[in-house]
């Protein structure tokens, strides 16, 4: 007999709608329970067949991802977080995760429980955290904005200042270094804001653990710390779109505490060198106490039967619905070995911490849910977390945008005020102001600190028969990347140029490609136009991916991010991690020497299409994209890389956002030194076009004197252009076209437009 609260609602149409459940969907349920759902149940059901949870919606587009290869230890979709090799016995358990809604509503705690949360699903593999990256996305923050209005750009203000805080607030008081990231500034995001992190733990291979729930009568433990009502349902809250209303769902923000985190992270590595005592970890994460129990029975094909009197609850008078759907941080579920209890308390109470045993596993197939003795919800578990309802939607192309015409668009004479207001842009300028705010050397093993291509970090690792210094040394890459406006106007080419800018910011630095961590960030995807979007990103992706031989090895699915304002344009972010296989190789993107030459791998490439400077001269997204090859990409990247470990190459530093005169730039900036450079560039069609515009494939390098034969060498090797631009010196960049000076300006000029900008916006 399944009891119903006296206080439970009667189970209505209406309720079942404002539970996110079509009536398919609720006759499905019943179907499965042979019964109509009560309550609690429905509440169950809800968040479980969120999108948030079941990617009901892109599980199918998910599929066309590749997740296996040589490295991968634990594919997509298999545990928390994906698993790769990195040699000598050694891992690294790395994933990608959004928390979106929750910090539009509430800034703050939403980014900080969002940090706090992936950070729980890499431990739970049994990986030591290490680092966090972010990707964030915002409304215009300058004042007089296109089509922002102040009201707005100050609310965006105020968003940046509140995420980037709780960021900050919750990875710096864990003690982990926040290495790098993106963050891009964009009307489409006005209302809806995108808070994508990153974490990456390393692991030995016999540490890897799983979230299985097997072996009747084991114990089943509840740790970390009390449940109370904050977070209520927000599986299903991030699972619609952002309205008036829904802004003020408050209670479906969580709470954190990083200080608990850290002895809740502390505790469970302790625990986990037990192998005896531990059969099954997961985290309380999307639908908490739900998800973790009902999940881990279906992975170890049993049940699991927990009596909620014995969860701990800081709150009083919490219902069964409130306790199973809260989303209280910084709690696990822990399947004990039977035998074994003893062990496992006394650890957690070494860290004053909750370890209460709230249940155990049976072997019927049953989330059995008792309050007071009496069963409130009795699910089959298999069913519940893998038989949720799949859609394919409708996708249809949107109508043809017209298609930029050079003509319409005057070209100025002088053209560093362009570059000067580019580099001034919040999405192109320095975002120091934000890993100000991080601390980023925590740790001791950040090599490469934020603002150049990507993040590159040491790795001091025990246990290996392979010693350098007391310890096996490993070195990373890492970085994040999307190009939203490219996305928009051509998603699948957009998407592939994420993935291939992703490995060239890792060539860049030194690394050699492994694998990636995707974020789909979309719309509504009821709505044709948006479904297609999130096709043509994923195949793209996919392709990419295939090409470059860098699996997927987990992530996350956002969908519904639109507000009031409209949908977000596709942001499919990208995080890549490489290896660097000796300390010799680490490279950066800014200029070193006094005399070195400076060169330009790729060509100098054409079209302003899908750029920020016609973004920035127009207003206007519109394409069409400059044309992309992957066998380019790749003689590109692998003659990098070569020329990187011959020890030819000073910097290295590829041409992305603002084009070629902003790579320029940012390779005389953003060093210590801050050298200029004088460069002589071929007459074109359009100058404007020549510094400005985005064609992929193109990396700005410099190396000295001697090096430059050899370096002619490995291109005409590769059979990659090499143009000799100039060389490093002076104090202003100097950009000559054919006889004419077109860009001619100091270096501390350029650096106090683009290092200011993002302060003097929030600031002001």
């Amino acid at each position: 007999m399944i009891a119903a609260m006296p206080t439970d609602p009667a189970i209505t149409p209406e309720l079942i709608r404002k539970h996110g459940l079509t009536d398919d969907e609720y006759q499905l349920a019943c179907s499965i329970l042979k019964r109509d759902p009560n309550f609690t149940e429905l509440g169950i059901f809800s968040v479980m067949w969120s999108e948030h949870c079941s990617y009901k919606n892109s599980r199918p587009e998910l599929k066309k991802f590749p997740t296996t290869g040589p490295k991968v230890l634990v594919k997509a979709g298999d545990e928390n977080a994906g698993v790769l090799d990195i040699g000598d016995g050694w891992a690294i358990a790395f994933k990608i995760e959004s928390h979106n809604h929750p910090s539009a509503v509430e800034p703050f705690q939403g980014a900080a429980t969002g940090v706090g949360g992936i950070i729980r699903d890499i431990f739970t593999m049994g990986a030591r955290p290490v680092l966090c990256m972010d990707a964030l996305r915002f409304g215009p923050i300058t004042p007089g904005a296109r089509d922002t209005s102040e009201a707005q750009v100050a609310r965006n203000r105020r968003l940046l200042s509140g995420v980037v805080a709780g960021i900050a607030h919750y990875g710096n008081c864990i003690g982990l270094p926040t290495v790098g990231g993106e963050i891009y500034f964009d009307s489409s995001y006005n209302g809806n804001p995108l808070v994508n992190v990153v974490c990456l733990g390393v692991l030995r291979h016999d540490q890897i653990r799983k979230g299985s729930a097997t072996g009747k009568g084991n114990p089943v433990y509840y740790v970390g710390a009390a449940t109370g009502r904050d977070g209520l349902a927000g599986a299903a809250f991030a699972s619609r779109e952002l309205t008036e209303e829904s802004k003020e769902d408050r209670p479906a923000v969580q709470v954190g505490d990083p200080f608990m985190e850290k002895l809740l992270l502390e505790a469970c590595l302790e625990l986990f060198e037990h192998n005896e005592a531990v059969v099954g970890v997961q985290d309380m994460g999307a639908a908490g106490l739900t998800c973790s129990t009902c999940e881990t029975a279906s992975r170890g094909n049993s049940g699991i039967e927990i009596e909620l009197d014995r969860v701990p609850q800081r709150e009083t008078g919490m219902v069964p619905y409130e306790t199973m759907l809260s989303e209280s941080q910084e709690r696990m579920l822990i399947i004990a070995r039977k035998g074994h209890e003893r062990e496992v308390e006394k650890i957690f109470e070494k860290w004053d911490l909750h370890a209460a045993k709230i249940g155990h596993v049976t072997d019927d197939g049953l989330m059995r849910v008792k309050h007071g003795g009496k069963t409130v919800a009795e699910i089959p578990a298999k069913q519940l977390a893998e038989d949720a309802p799949v859609y394919v939607r409708e996708a249809k192309a949107p109508a043809a945008a017209p298609a930029f015409d050079p003509s319409s668009l005057e070209e100025p004479r002088d053209l560093s005020p362009a570059l000067l207001e580019l580099l001034g842009h919040p999405s192109i300028a320095s975002k120091n102001w934000v890993y100000r705010q991080y601390d980023h050397q925590v740790r001791a093993g950040t090599c490469v600190l934020p603002g150049s291509d990507a993040a590159v970090v040491r790795l001091l690792l025990d246990g290996s028969s392979k010693k350098n210094g007391g310890g096996l040394v490993k070195y990373l890459a890492l970085t994040t990347d999307c190009n939203a406006i490219h996305c928009r106007i051509n998603p699948r080419e957009g998407a592939k140029m994420v993935v291939a800018e992703s490995c060239r910011n890792i060539v860049c630095s030194g690394g050699r490609p492994l694998a990636g961590s995707d974020n789909l960030n979309f719309g509504n995807p009821h709505k044709p136009e948006v479904f297609w979007q999130i096709r043509e990103c994923v195949e793209g992706m996919a392709e990419a991916c295939r090409f470059f031989g860098t699996p997927i090895t987990g992530g996350n699915v956002s969908l519904y991010n639109e507000s009031p304002e409209g949908a977000i344009d596709p942001t499919p972010t990208f995080c890549m991690v490489g290896l660097i296989e000796d300390a010799r190789f680490i490279t950066t993107q800014w200029f070193k020497n006094e005399g070195d030459r400076i060169f330009l791998l790729g060509g100098t490439g054409a079209g302003l299409g899908g750029s920020h400077y016609l973004l920035h001269r127009t207003g206007k997204k519109v394409g069409p994209l400059p044309p992309f090859d992957f066998e380019f990409e790749k003689r590109v990247q692998d003659a990098v890389a070569d020329a990187i470990r011959a020890g030819i190459v000073q910097s290295a530093h590829d041409c992305s956002e603002g084009g070629l005169a902003v790579a320029l730039a940012e390779s005389c900036m953003s060093g210590e030194t801050k050298p200029g450079a004088q460069v002589k560039l071929p007459s074109a069609n359009r100058t404007d076009d020549l510094l400005f515009n985005e064609a992929p494939s193109r990396v700005i390098v410099s190396a000295a004197p001697d090096k430059v034969d050899a370096l002619k060498k490995i291109c005409a090797k590769e059979n990659v252009p090499l143009a000799e631009l100039g060389s490093v010196g002076g104090k202003d960049l100097q950009i000559q076209v054919g006889d004419r000076t077109i860009v001619d300006a100091p270096v501390t000029r350029l650096h106090e437009a683009w290092y200011n900008a993002i302060a003097l916006c929030v600031e002001s």
